[in-house]
C-alpha cells in the first residue's frame, strides 16, 4: 500500500486527497492507484524475464475495463471464466491470443464466443467438457485449442473456499488420470492439445505449495512429451498472496526465483495467471460512518458500506485493515464492530477493531479492496453499487460511474 500515504494528517492515493474524490463521487466508492496495478504488473513481467512469458490477469479480481486496459497496454493477457469476462477482455483491447479460459462450467455458447474470438487456449477440467468442446468446434468446423488443468492434491495452507488443487474440490482433472485424459484426447477430431494447467488456490503466502505443485506437474509434461505430446506451454495458475494484516507473501521476485528453477527447464512458455496479487493493494474502499451505535454490550460503527460492497469478511471471516481518512486529534481509542446497513447479522467489515474514537460522518477508508470487492458486489437490499475511481498522481477519473436507482431496475417489465 506504498501508494496510499498520510500527508498532514489527510490521506492521499498518489498525490490525491481521498476526501476530495470521495465528496465528488460519493461514497461508498472503490479507488484504484495506476502506480500500484503498473508496478505489481511490471514486477511480475520481470520477474520471469528469463524466460518466454504471458501473464494473463485473472479478471475475476477486478475486471473494470480502463484496469484492464492499463495491463493490457503493457502486455498483460488475461484469465476469464466466463463469458462476460471474455467480453470485458476483448472490449478493453486484450487480443484473443492473449486470452487464457478457466472454470470448470462452460457451456456451449460460451465455448463458441470463445471460438470465434479464437482466444489462446482453453483449460478444461474434464472429461464431459472435453467432449462437449470437441462437439462444438465440429460444428463451427474449428479446431479448439486445450489444455488440461490438473489437480496436483496439494495443500495450500489457505481458506478452504479458496483452496483448488485438493482431490476433493470440483477443479481440475486428478494428478493419477491425467495421463490416461491426455491419451483420450488423440480420440478427439477437433481438438489440438497445447499444454498443460494447473491452479491450487488463493491467497497463498509461501511459495512451499507453489513447488510442490509444479514439481508434480512438470513430471507429468516430461511423461507427456516422452509419450509423443507437442506442448506449447505449461499454466502454472495463480494464487499468490497478499498482506491484508501481518502476512509477509512472497514478492513476485522470490515467486519467480522459487519456481523456475522447477518449471524453466521444460523450455516451455509458461503462463501465469496473477489476480489479487496485482490488484488487491492497488484498492480500497470509502466509507462514511452514519451512525456510532453503543449497546451495553457493543460498540458499533455504522458505515454505509456492506457486504453488498465488500463481501470478504462475511464471506471468508477476512481482515481488512480499516483507517480514518483525516486523522482524528484525539488519540482515544475504542474498540467496536464496524458493520454495514443490509439486513443481516453477517454484514460486517471488521468485529472487536480497536482503532480511534469514530463519528458520525467520518471518513474510513478499508484497504486491500482492489480485488473480489467490486468485482463480488451486488445490488442486495436494493442498494447501488458504487463509483469506481482511478487515480494517476494528482489527477483521477471515475471508471465506472455510480448506479443510479433507475439502474436497479433496468431490463425488468412489469
Amino acid at each position: 500500500m506504498d501508494n496510499y500515504q498520510y500527508n498532514d494528517g489527510e490521506l492521499y492515493c498518489e498525490q490525491t486527497p481521498l476526501a476530495e474524490i470521495a465528496e465528488k463521487v460519493g461514497t461508498p466508492c472503490y479507488v484504484y492507484s495506476k502506480r500500484s496495478l503498473v508496478d505489481s504488473f511490471d514486477s511480475y513481467d520481470s520477474a520471469f524475464s528469463p524466460v518466454e512469458r504471458m501473464i494473463c490477469f485473472a479478471l475475476k479480481s477486478c475486471a473494470n475495463l480502463s484496469v484492464i486496459r492499463l495491463l493490457a497496454e503493457r502486455g498483460a493477457g488475461a484469465d476469464i471464466v466466463s463469458r462476460g469476462e471474455l467480453f470485458r477482455a476483448l472490449k478493453a483491447g486484450v487480443p484473443g491470443e492473449r486470452i487464457i479460459y478457466s472454470g470448470v462450467g462452460k457451456t456451449r455458447r460460451e465455448i463458441a464466443y470463445a471460438l470465434e474470438s479464437e482466444i489462446y487456449c482453453f483449460n478444461v477440467e474434464s472429461i464431459p467438457e472435453l467432449d462437449l468442446i470437441d462437439r462444438v468446434a465440429g460444428e463451427m468446423n474449428l479446431t479448439a485449442p486445450v489444455s488440461l488443468r490438473i489437480n496436483p492434491d496439494v495443500e495450500s495452507g489457505t481458506h478452504e473456499y479458496t483452496t483448488t488443487g485438493k482431490k476433493e474440490t470440483k477443479f481440475g482433472i486428478p494428478y493419477d488420470q491425467a495421463l490416461d485424459c491426455y491419451r483420450k484426447t488423440a480420440s478427439y477430431q477437433h481438438l489440438r492439445v497445447m499444454g498443460i494447467d494447473t491452479h491450487i488456490g488463493s491467497q497463498i503466502v509461501s511459495t512451499g505449495p507453489f513447488v510442490a505443485a509444479y514439481e508434480k506437474i512438470a513430471r507429468l509434461f516430461r511423461e507427456l512429451v516422452d509419450d509423443g505430446f507437442d506442448l506449447e506451454f505449461c499454466d502454472l495458475g495463480g494464487g499468490l498472496g497478499i498482506s491484508y494484516n501481518d502476512e509477509v507473501p512472497p514478492t513476485a521476485r522470490q515467486f519467480a526465483e522459487a519456481v523456475l528453477p522447477v518449471a524453466g527447464p521444460l523450455g516451455c512458455r509458461i503462463v501465469i495467471e496473477p489476480g489479487r496479487s496485482i490488484s488487491g493493494n492497488a484498492g480500497v474502499l470509502l466509507t462514511r460512518v452514519v451512525h456510532y451505535k453503543q449497546t451495553e454490550v457493543k460498540n458499533f460503527a455504522v458505515v454505509d458500506a456492506g457486504m453488498n460492497d465488500i463481501i470478504r469478511p462475511s464471506l471468508y471471516g477476512a481482515y481488512h485493515r480499516i483507517e480514518h481518512v483525516a486523522r482524528p486529534d484525539s488519540r482515544d481509542q475504542v474498540t467496536l464492530d464496524v458493520v454495514g446497513p443490509i439486513c443481516e447479522s453477517g454484514d460486517w467489515i471488521a468485529r472487536e477493531r480497536t482503532m480511534p474514537r469514530v463519528n458520525a460522518g467520518d471518513l474510513l477508508c478499508v484497504y486491500s479492496a482492489g480485488a473480489y470487492s467490486a468485482t463480488m458486489a451486488s445490488n442486495y437490499n436494493g442498494r447501488p453499487r458504487g463509483a469506481e475511481v482511478l487515480v494517476d498522481g494528482s489527477d483521477w477519473q471515475v471508471i465506472r460511474k455510480a448506479e443510479t436507482l433507475d439502474d436497479l431496475i433496468r431490463g425488468e417489465q412489469l
